[in-house]
């Protein structure tokens, strides 16, 4: 977790709106706020009002109860009785992808996805080989985690199906490239690599707009890790080069994060990301030497995170240091064995 200088970014919002309240940041785009049950509390959605009255959804929320009846405030108040023209989901994650399946049902629309987002969705809420938590399991085991946190992620069971109890049955394909006209306006989707397989941000060059997903968030890094699928993947440097890709839009860019305020200084931001990882792959570098043994990822989580962190917050410190320690390898400031099953790194 990075927070920059306020000096580097211009928040030109301070105040988050309210659950059930929506708070118009350009023409016809609308911000509003979901609540999250975990650590990191809210995620930001946008409506976007489209020529004829009725809205696209940017994102979904976290696929529960409370968040249905939040929705049904907007439906009443911000969207007025009006339906819904489509849903956008920027990647899979059950906070973004959660309601898709049961607004699109409702508004009899199509949801807007890439292929590799829709169908990790469908691979993990169905446990399928490589997605299964069992296989999760087996891999942070694998690079060390111990053996009461590798049984309490057991124990958890399926929880992308508890915020996800639906993905979509059919999609509508984005691909790198596309323009998709929301609100009388073409917006370009911007892939993404990293955070998730084939994340999806919005970029509308007329209105200075970047709807970035988790991409680009103000105060946080994005989750960058390795999953059982690709165990021996680069995550880290595909993030890394992806930022290139945000780094050529407008420097006076509204981003609009899922996460945290609405923010410009784009190319300060993607600056400040890069540092950030180049410094947390020089700690991870400098903890090898000292140690002048080969060292587990589980071993490793405490040189990226200094904090206290809970079931969740773990399952997915292990993957990002496994990305690091993955990255350093592949860069070959690192070596890697996999002695008596457990695999480590050494410098």
């Amino acid at each position: 977790m990075n927070a920059p200088s306020p000096s580097l970014l211009q928040y030109p919002f301070d105040t988050p709106p309210a659950p059930g309240r929506a708070l118009e940041i350009a023409p016809g785009l609308l911000w509003i706020r979901m609540p999250l049950p975990f650590a990191l509390d809210h995620i930001n959605l946008w409506l976007v009002r489209e020529p004829d009255g009725r809205h696209t959804a940017v994102d979904s929320g976290y696929g529960n109860d409370t968040t249905r009846a939040i929705w049904a405030e907007h439906f009443a108040t911000t969207m007025g009785g009006a339906p819904l023209a489509r849903v956008v989901a920027t990647h899979y994650h059950p906070d973004h992808l959660g309601n898709a399946a049961w607004l699109a049902r409702r508004f009899e629309v199509p949801v807007h996805m890439t292929l590799a987002e829709f169908l990790t969705a469908h691979a993990i809420r169905d446990q399928r080989a490589t997605h299964a938590l069992a296989d999760s399991c087996e891999l942070f085991a694998r690079h060390g985690l111990d053996r009461d946190h590798v049984a309490a992620l057991a124990e958890r069971g399926n929880a992308y199906a508890r915020g996800v109890p639906e993905v979509p049955r059919e999609l509508a394909r984005m691909i790198a490239g596309d323009m998709l006209a929301l609100g009388g306006s073409d917006w370009t989707v911007i892939p993404g690599f990293g955070h998730s397989p084939e994340h999806a941000s919005l970029a509308s060059r007329a209105a200075r707009v970047l709807i970035s997903g988790d991409m680009l968030l103000p105060r946080i890094s994005t989750n960058v890790a390795v999953w059982p699928a690709e165990p021996e993947g680069d995550p880290l440097g595909r993030f890394l080069l992806s930022l290139a890709t945000f780094e050529r839009l407008p420097e006076d860019t509204l981003v609009l994060p899922s996460h945290g305020l609405p923010f410009r200084g784009i190319a300060a931001r993607v600056a400040e990301l890069r540092a950030h990882h180049q410094a947390r792959l020089s700690e991870l570098e400098e903890a090898l030497a000292e140690a002048r043994r080969p060292m587990s990822a589980g071993e490793l989580v405490p040189v990226l995170f200094r904090r206290p962190l809970d079931l969740q917050q773990r399952f997915f410190a292990i993957g990002e240091a496994i990305a690091h320690l993955n990255h350093l390898w592949r860069a070959g400031r690192a070596a890697r064995s996999a002695a008596v099953g457990t695999i480590r790194f050494s410098a």
